[in-house]
């Protein structure tokens, strides 16, 4: 089993104060023989629509000296994790989940910014003192 990131219980707690139902903890993606962990599954029913919304979430830190090392390993496993979730869980929606504070320091300077402009990346911004969800971006 991985281990925790360290706002496990954090982004937990955020979602399920935001209505979502947790699932899945970890959630397990198994494809021809491969198996890994994504941090959490939770779904939520959407009553205007009459229909349940599905999410797969990765929860990132960003505490290394290097952070664009941590964004490559991110964006890696990010692809890596959407890739096998659309050939066997294409219902569910893949977001990364990273802190506001990162979010706002590292996420949100311009050649950052036209490095993910490029990808197909959902975020989960969350405040892990506050344990709410702060933005969602599609």
């Amino acid at each position: 089993m991985p281990q925790y990131d360290l706002y496990h219980n954090e982004v937990k707690n955020a979602l399920v104060k935001d209505g979502w139902v947790i699932t899945d903890d970890p959630f397990t993606i198994e494809y021809k023989g491969l198996r890994l962990y994504a941090d959490l599954g939770a779904e939520k029913l959407l009553a205007a629509e009459k229909m349940q919304q599905k999410i797969v979430i990765e929860i990132k830190v960003f505490k290394s000296p290097s952070l664009i090392t941590e964004l490559e390993k991110t964006l890696g496993q990010y692809s890596i994790y959407l890739s096998l979730l659309r050939r066997i869980n294409p219902e569910r929606k893949l977001y990364l989940a990273i802190a506001e504070t990162v979010y706002i320091d590292f996420f949100l300077k311009p050649a950052i910014q036209d490095i993910l402009s490029d990808q197909q990346i959902n975020y989960l911004i969350f405040d892990p003192n506050q344990e709410v969800i702060v933005q969602w971006i599609n």
